[in-house]
């Protein structure tokens, strides 16, 4: 197994670092708060063919994999880009798979999300990309269901995410059984891929905001970074950002094995993994605690400032917040984890 990126990923590194980096940053998500849609950005971005590039050439897209699809999100998560990427994307997989994918939505020009939680009483709660995207998919009881309706209300929140509940009355039956219930799941564990992904960027972005701040800032005749409590907040960011961009990449590497039809294990007693649905949750957990944590430090390592409007890092400490608890609770998703490994481990079985 090897995670390294490749040549042509490393060239999708450098398109999309240079697209996020001239088109979005904080300055443009200040702008589009408090829905958190930059739609002058997502016009830019659909001349570069990226929301429909996971889908395969043979169906209209640019045949790109889920690691590359993590590449490119990841400079988007680093850049605070205030766009719906990671759901249009993994939502426009789902619907290849399915058949149900038209050229507006490879396109771009129509903006579909997924609905991440089981509906409740008939209607999509706090679909992420509820507020801004004109279809969603949803699992109703075991039928993949398609809405098409206006965007729902924008539900106000800390991260300034386009968050809103969508009714699924009206909705079409795209599929019903256990296929369309595993294309759904399989589905979600892309987004938690990539929402992981995501939260990297943002790590990634919360370090060196933290670090050229203590390099800048003097205090006392001295640049703040050399003191050693300042030093202890930001020394094992590095690891943290490592790890969490390591387990990522291997569980974007697990979910292309996954789409090819093969499948992995998740054997705790021989430390080895490489079930999709176990690492997408794994990356997940990781990736928000690493977001979270060089946030926070970041943050402090400003001081009071960092809690300005003026400053950056309170935009990455919100973001980084809202998308961890946008699923469920990391604890939750913690405990989902543990009976997803210890019950395969006592009854001796996989995946």
């Amino acid at each position: 197994m090897d995670l390294d990126l490749t040549e042509d990923q490393e060239s999708i590194r450098d398109v999309f670092a240079d697209f996020f980096s001239s088109e979005t940053g904080p300055e443009q998500a200040r702008e589009a708060e408090p829905l958190g849609f930059d739609s002058r950005a997502w016009d830019r971005l659909l001349e570069t063919g990226a929301p429909g590039m996971g889908v395969a050439e043979s169906s209209g897209g640019g045949g790109a994999n889920l690691a590359d699809l993590a590449v490119v999100v990841e400079e988007a998560g680093a850049h605070i880009a205030a766009l719906p990427l990671v759901d249009h994307m993994v939502t426009t997989r789902l619907l290849a798979r399915v058949g149900a994918c038209d050229d507006d939505v490879l396109a771009g020009t129509t903006i579909v999300g997924l609905a991440i939680r089981p509906p409740q009483d008939g209607t999509a709660r706090t679909v992420p990309s509820g507020a801004v995207a004109r279809q969603v998919v949803a699992l109703d009881g075991d039928a993949l269901v398609l809405v098409d309706s206006d965007p729902g209300a924008h539900l106000q929140n800390h991260g300034c995410l386009p968050l809103a509940h969508r009714p699924l009355a009206g909705a079409t039956v795209l599929a019903k059984g256990p296929d369309a219930a595993a294309a759904y799941h399989l589905a979600l564990d892309e987004w938690r891929t990539l929402t992981a992904s995501t939260l990297v960027g943002i790590t990634r972005t919360a370090l060196n905001l933290g670090v050229d701040y203590a390099r800048e800032r003097r205090q006392f005749g001295r640049p703040i970074g050399s003191f050693q409590a300042i030093q202890h907040l930001l020394a094992d960011l590095p690891g943290l950002l490592d790890g969490a961009r390591l387990l990522t990449a291997k569980a974007a590497w697990a979910g292309d094995r996954a789409v090819a039809g093969q499948t992995g294990v998740a054997d705790i007693g021989d430390n080895e993994i490489t079930d999709f649905a176990t690492l997408a949750c794994m990356a997940l957990v990781s990736a928000g605690e690493a977001a979270t944590t060089a946030t926070d430090r970041s943050l402090h390592v400003h001081g009071g400032y960092g809690f300005s409007e003026e400053y950056d890092i309170q935009l990455y400490f919100r973001r980084a917040r809202a998308l961890t608890v946008v699923l469920d609770d990391p604890a939750r998703e913690c405990r989902r984890l543990a009976d997803m490994l210890l019950t395969r481990h006592a009854t001796g079985t996989t995946a």
